[in-house]
Order: C-alpha cells, then sequence, then structure tokens
C-alpha cells in the first residue's frame, strides 16, 4: 500500500526535523520525505491531507499492562492495542503481573502470538524478575529472552530482597536486558493508600509517604552502580527520587527513569472526592514534587513519559476507596495531557516526541521513535490545537478507570499507521 501523508509538519528528532514535508509510506516502510507539495498524490492508494497537523514517529508506551492472560474482563490484548492506536501509540511493552505471571518463556510465547494474532500495533512482552511476582526466586530469565522479553520487572511489586535485585540485575547484563525497577519500601507503605501529608489526615486515609520510594530508588541506583546493568526507574513521583537519578546520572550510572501524565497534571488533592480512578501506586503527590518532576523532563534527568495504562473492571475499582485496585487508564489521554508540557514551554515539540518516542524505543533496543528513509513506517498524526471531550462512551479501552473523564482535552490524534497499515483514524 502507499500512503501519501502530506504538508504537514514533521518532527522527527533523530533527523533534526520539525518542518512541512510530504512523507511517503510504501508498503510498509517511509520511502522517502519530500518538500511539501513536490509529490504527485496520483498513484497513491491514501492521500492524508496533513496540513495543519503534527507528523511525527509513532509514540512508544514503556509501561502497560494489558492484563491477557487471567484479567480479560478489565482489558485484552485486542482492546488494549486498539485503545493505544486510539492515542498516537505504534509500540508498547507489557508487564508481566498477569494471570498466570509472564515468569516463563510459555507465557511470553503466549502474548507474542495473542499479540500477532489480535493486536492491531507491536506489543514487546517484558518478563518477571521473580517467580510469580514476589520478590523470592528468580525467573526463567534466560529463557524468556530467548522466548522475546525485552526488559524484566516485578512493576506493581517492589524486590525487597537487596541479594535478590543484585543477582538479577548480574543476570540480566549478561543478556543485555533491562531492569525496570518499581521502587517503594513496602514496609513504610504499609496499609497506605495515597500521599502521607495534609489530604490523607484530612480525607482519613492511610498515608504513603515519599520517602518510600526515595529509599529504593537510592537502592537501586547503588546497586546499579555496583552490577553496571542497565536500570529504569519506573513511575517517578517524588522529588526525592529526581535528586537521586540526577547524581546518578552525573556519576556515570546507567540509570534511565520515566514519568506518568497523571503524575506530572494531578496531586494528592484530587483524591479530595474519593474517586477511585485517583488511586494509583506510587500515589499522586503534591505541587513541590510536580516541579521537581517537570525540571526533571526539562533538564534530561528524567527519559521518559510512559503512560502506566492500568485498566480495572468496575467491580475491582468502583468500590470503596481503601479497597480499590490502583492504577487509571491512560492510553487515549497521555498525548493530549502531555501536550500542555508544549504549550507553557516547559518542553518544545520534539522534545517531547523524543520522551515519549524515541527514548523509550532505545532504552528498550526496539525499532521506533524515527521517521528516517528506509525505517517501519509507524507514524502518528495529531492536530495540537483541536478540543474535545473525553467521555466514557468514546473510551476505546474495555475498562474506564479514569479521572479525565468529561474533561476538555486540547490535542486530538487523527491518524495512526504501524508497519504502514492506518490502525486508527478518528
Amino acid at each position: 500500500m502507499r500512503i501519501l501523508v502530506a504538508n504537514g509538519t514533521v518532527v522527527c528528532p533523530v533527523q533534526n526535523i520539525n518542518e512541512k514535508k510530504d512523507v511517503i509510506i510504501e508498503n510498509d516502510i517511509i520511502s522517502s520525505i519530500e518538500k511539501p507539495g513536490s509529490v504527485p498524490s496520483a498513484g497513491f492508494d491514501r492521500v492524508i491531507d496533513a496540513s495543519s497537523m503534527v507528523v511525527a514517529p509513532g509514540l512508544v508506551d514503556m509501561h502497560t499492562h494489558l492484563r491477557e492472560p487471567g484479567h480479560e474482563g478489565a482489558e485484552t490484548i485486542a482492546t488494549g492495542t486498539r485503545s493505544a492506536a486510539s492515542g498516537g501509540f505504534t509500540s508498547i511493552a507489557a508487564m508481566p503481573n498477569t494471570n498466570p505471571v509472564n515468569d516463563n518463556p510459555y507465557v511470553t510465547s503466549f502474548i507474542k502470538t495473542k499479540a500477532k494474532e489480535e493486536g492491531v500495533i507491536k506489543v514487546y512482552p517484558i518478563g518477571a524478575i521473580t517467580v510469580n511476582i514476589d520478590g523470592k526466586e528468580l525467573a526463567e530469565i534466560g529463557e524468556m529472552h530467548n522466548a522475546g522479553i525485552i526488559a524484566v520487572s516485578d512493576d506493581g511489586n517492589c524486590v525487597m530482597d537487596s541479594y535478590v535485585m543484585r543477582k538479577a540485575m548480574d543476570y540480566c547484563k549478561q543478556f543485555g536486558l533491562p531492569v525496570i525497577d518499581h521502587c517503594e519500601d513496602m514496609n513504610l507503605k504499609g496499609q497506605g493508600v495515597m500521599n502521607d501529608g495534609y489530604y490523607s489526615m484530612k480525607l482519613g486515609l492511610r498515608g504513603i509517604p515519599a520517602v518510600s520510594e526515595d529509599i529504593m530508588v537510592a537502592r537501586d541506583v547503588a546497586l546499579c552502580h555496583h552490577t553496571g546493568c542497565r536500570t529504569h526507574i519506573a513511575h517517578v513521583s517524588s522529588k526525592g527520587s529526581v535528586r537521586f537519578i540526577r547524581d546518578a546520572k552525573q556519576d556515570g550510572i546507567p540509570v534511565t527513569a520515566e514519568v506518568t501524565p497523571h503524575h506530572l497534571f494531578l496531586t494528592e488533592e484530587a483524591v479530595a472526592g474519593y474517586n477511585p480512578s485517583t488511586k494509583v501506586n506510587p500515589p499522586l503527590r503534591t505541587d513541590e514534587d510536580i516541579e521537581a518532576l517537570i525540571q526533571g523532563l526539562k533538564k534530561g534527568i528524567i527519559d521518559v513519559i510512559a503512560t502506566d495504562h492500568a485498566p480495572h473492571s468496575i467491580e475491582k475499582k468502583d468500590i470503596e476507596f481503601q479497597l480499590a485496585k490502583s492504577g487509571m487508564i491512560g492510553f487515549e489521554t497521555a498525548l493530549p495531557l502531555c501536550l500542555e508540557l508544549v504549550r507553557k514551554k516547559h518542553v518544545k515539540m520534539p522534545e517531547l516526541i523524543k520522551l515519549m518516542s524515541a527514548n523509550p524505543a532505545k532504552i528498550l533496543g526496539i525499532q521506533g521513535g524515527s521517521l528516517e528513509k528506509g525505517t517501519c513506517a509507524d507514524i502518528v498524526i495529531f492536530d495540537q490545537d483541536r478540543e474535545w471531550t473525553y467521555t466514557e462512551d468514546a473510551i476505546v479501552s474495555k475498562s474506564k478507570n479514569s479521572p479525565f473523564i468529561g474533561k476538555t482535552l486540547k490535542g486530538k490524534v487523527l491518524y495512526t499507521v504501524c508497519s504502514g497499515r492506518i490502525v486508527y483514524e478518528a
């Protein structure tokens, strides 16, 4: 199939392009990028007029939960990939906390096969660090690597045993696999359900202190330094974590980090209505933490914006706040929320695309993040100024657990192209 994307503002940080161009797609690759209007439209199967639109590499989400196998009531690979496509994502990495856990090559192979058969975009499995993500015994990392995992994580659980984490890092270094860390001292967290502070006291909810994250970030930075294994800190939420990561990078330690849109745009105050969709892990924190996270993005301390898309069924989410599962869906709101960073001049558009596409692809060692000639045609086309209302009826995900429902968002994905196929069109 031949597609001409005409007269769009092409943003490709890898090639340092940020100007009007025509993009030509032939079969599944980008065959060329030309001056606007220089390519006749005749002979193309599809011509997309991208005037007033941004044309960028497809977004890459390195932190998602697709729930299949085992929790198909919340999400499936089919529904999750369609939701991701509607948000402009062409590649996503799936965390292992499924049922059964992706801690062996058989589950890894199941996910890859299911994604190939039913997914509309690319799905990369992340394997568990430990068996059943219980932090005690290393999972079958080598065999999962052979089956196709691209990283390991016990996300949802912290590997509390430092010796086990050290062994995992030593082992993963041999395979070139990054370790993605969920940093949380479970003893300090206790039965906490939101950030420890004024609002937890006001609402009568048990608090989770930011230091519970900071301590584990410091530990894993130290273990990264000791082992030399590439280490990625997931969903950073506190100013203390940003400081530890900054110091690690200054010392040349191979640490990278991510932040989620909800930790950038919501504070603990959002919990005031006891909306279970605002219960996330790590919890929403303070304005001071948000400022540190934004500075972390601006200064290159934080490398990636990832959604931590975490769908849950009504039965597990629409209940009393203390009992509700942690997490919110995020594929469909990520880009419009993060475009606010551009409008407020925290980052420029090429930097945002780098954070949401090129950087995660590089960290995971997968294709994507570039519109270079000859690369796979993974593209997102969006109108950064279009306003729209995020309604429950419009949600593509199988789950509806989002605090942004009913909000007016600015910035709309209009087309997503994966491997040369239009997989989403508004």
